[in-house]
């Protein structure tokens, strides 16, 4: 699990945006930017050569 307060702090390193908590895939989803950042161990991975491109799906998905 997420600490609340960390995950209102993190911003996408690429677009400054806020993210998303995807509890089931353990990311962190930016929309703005298309990413999703990996959490690691309980640690996010804030880095954009890490993050995986979300799909035309999950863009467009709330």
């Amino acid at each position: 699990m997420l600490d609340k307060k960390l995950l209102s702090i993190l911003v996408c390193p690429v677009s400054k945006a806020p993210l998303s908590y995807d509890r089931e895939k353990q990311e962190l989803v930016c929309k703005a930017s298309g990413l999703a950042y990996p959490i690691r161990d309980g640690i996010p991975v804030m880095l954009e050569d890490q993050a995986r491109v979300l799909t035309t799906d999950e863009k467009l998905a709330k």
